[in-house]
This record gives C-alpha cells, sequence and structure tokens, in this order.
C-alpha cells in the first residue's frame, strides 16, 4: 500500500510489545529505517508529543504518523545492462556483474546499480531510503552474483525483516589460498573498522558480531573452492573471516595480496598461476533464497559461476574449458 503525502492515526492494541518504531512499521508497511528517518523529523507523536525511536509501544496510546510524499531521489537514471533474474510489482532479483558498485557513494555518484535499477524500474525512488532505493543487502564491488531488490515499501520491511531474522538465506562460492584443517568451519568473530586503516575493516574484540558457516565443495592443488553460507551481514565479512582464518580469498587485493608467493617448490608456481589467471577477488553469490514478503511462498535463486570465473575453476580442476 501507499502512505505518501497521508497522515496516519494508530492506536497501539492490547497485546502489542516492543520498539514504537517496529510497530508504526509494520502497521504501515513501512521500512524500519524510514520510520526513523520520520521520527527524527519529528513527523511521529506519542499522545501529541514528539517521539523517539527507542520509545515502547504502549497499549492504548494514540500514534499519529505524517508522512510526507515521496521526495525526488537526485540520483540520476542510466540505461546500463541489468541481468534480471526475476521481477514481479514487489521486488527483483537481479545477477550483479563484478565491477558494479551497488549504490552511489563518495567516489561512485554514477554507474552504481541503483543508477541502472532507476532506469529500469523508476518506482522504486524513495522506496528504503533516497540514497539506497531498494537495496535491502549489498555485495561488494568486486563481489559478482545475485541480490534481491524491494520495489515497495512493503517488500523492503518484509525482507529487510527476514534478513535481520536470518532466515534469508546467502550462499557463497568462493576460492581460499591453502585447505582448510576441516570440511566445515564455522568462523564467529566479531567485525569492525580497522583503527589503523579506515578502508579496511578487521577482526576486533569490540566489533559487531559476525557469524560465517564455510564448507570445503572441491579441494584444489594449493587452494579450496568452498561454499560459504552468510548469518549476519558486515562489511567484507566474507574476505575478513577468511583471511583471519589464514586462508584468504584468491584474488583479494586488500586481504590475500601476494599470499601465494610465501609458496615453495612445484606449488608455488601453480598458486602464481592460479593468481594471473584470476582476474578479481574469486567470490561470487550463488544462492539466494526468501520468503515472498507478499504472498509468502518461499522462492530460491542460482547464478552459475559468471564467464571470468569458470575458466580458473576449470583450469584449477585440471580441465580447462575450451577456447
Amino acid at each position: 500500500m501507499s502512505t505518501d503525502g497521508q497522515t496516519h492515526e494508530l492506536t497501539v492494541a492490547e497485546g502489542v510489545d516492543g520498539r514504537l518504531d517496529r510497530f508504526v512499521a509494520r502497521a504501515l508497511d513501512l521500512s524500519r529505517t524510514r520510520v526513523q528517518a520520520l521520527i527524527a523529523d519529528g513527523r511521529v507523536t506519542v499522545g501529541g508529543a514528539p517521539a523517539k525511536k527507542s520509545d515502547p509501544a504502549v497499549p492504548g496510546t494514540l500514534v499519529r504518523v505524517v508522512v510526507p510524499p515521496a521526495e525526488a531521489v537526485d540520483i540520476a537514471a542510466e540505461d546500463l545492462p541489468v541481468d534480471l533474474v526475476f521481477e514481479d510489482d514487489e521486488l527483483a532479483v537481479v545477477n550483479k556483474a563484478a565491477g558494479m558498485v551497488v549504490h552511489p557513494a563518495p567516489g561512485h555518484r554514477s554507474g552504481t546499480l541503483v543508477n541502472a535499477l532507476l532506469w529500469h524500474m523508476p518506482d522504486i525512488a524513495g522506496v528504503g531510503g533516497r540514497l539506497r532505493p531498494g537495496i535491502v543487502h549489498r555485495l561488494d564491488r568486486n563481489t559478482s552474483g545475485l541480490l534481491v531488490v524491494a520495489k515497495t515499501d512493503r517488500a523492503h520491511q518484509g525482507l529487510s525483516d527476514q534478513l535481520r531474522r536470518r532466515k534469508m538465506k546467502r550462499l557463497y562460492l568462493a576460492a581460499a589460498w591453502g585447505h582448510l584443517d576441516e570440511a566445515t568451519v564455522t568462523i564467529d568473530a566479531p567485525i569492525g573498522r580497522d583503527p589503523r586503516d579506515r578502508k579496511r575493516m578487521s577482526v576486533l574484540e569490540r566489533g559487531r558480531a559476525a557469524v560465517t558457516r564455510v564448507r570445503v565443495r572441491e579441494s584444489w592443488e594449493r587452494a579450496d573452492l568452498l561454499d560459504v553460507a552468510l548469518k549476519t551481514g558486515r562489511t567484507h565479512q566474507i574476505r575478513v573471516h577468511l583471511a583471519h582464518l589464514g586462508h584468504p580469498v584468491v584474488g583479494d587485493d586488500v586481504y590475500g595480496l601476494g599470499w601465494e608467493r610465501g609458496m615453495g617448490g612445484p606449488a608455488r608456481a601453480w598458486a602464481q598461476e592460479l593468481a594471473r589467471r584470476t582476474p578479481r577477488q574469486f567470490l561470487h553469490a550463488a544462492q539466494l533464497a526468501f520468503d515472498h514478503p507478499v504472498s509468502g511462498e518461499r522462492m530460491r535463486f542460482a547464478a552459475p559461476l559468471p564467464p571470468d570465473l569458470a575458466p580458473v575453476a576449470a583450469w584449477a580442476r585440471g580441465r580447462p574449458e575450451p577456447a
């Protein structure tokens, strides 16, 4: 439902508990991010007094919410190619190419996935936030693969809730240097901004909780092809966790640069050749599953390794693909 340009009066029912922002988000099919912005702008009152995002939802309380008309998004729509795997009125699933930034940021004001989406789906403007319209979760610039985009506020709220409650399943394929000691590993290590280099993330005692599950899919000569499942979604999580484990992602020029040079003998030549053949970090979002935010249907999508990584894996297996 559209709530733009409307005033809503909500009465908190008996039995409702939790935070006010969550109550309003559910009642109006808005994302919590958008509700918190409305609260910060003074557009939400409780009993006539301005609300705070940390206020509880008290049964019997009258909550008044003023939702202004959607502002024009100051991000240019650009006619860029987008690999649409699925689309309906509520959402779209995109197979993002490596090299494309997901949303505008300093240094990347154009050429992003959001710029492309605004061209192909202009109605997403304002959904979930003006600078990241439609975006529910992200992929690093040099990571390829699947992500879901919300086309309505109710879809954004529903998908974001699934992400937060870990009902959205995301499986990545990653090539990592060396061999894991066990076939399956759970990495539970908090991640935060590296205090010595603000462009990097690192495992920090005071970081945010981060959990990654890893399973060896294939064992190559001096690297493993891994299935990696995210339980949380921190910035650079897979790359940081695998590097912390001592097995950085092949081709990762931030967390694994030059790792192969530490090998000796014949293994070093193989590793150097793998590094030479790998054009970017070997990380691909291969599978995505979630419940449709309106119908409730479980949806599953898969994307094979893209053309820049598939030949690398074939060579590493000893079965190079034909030219």
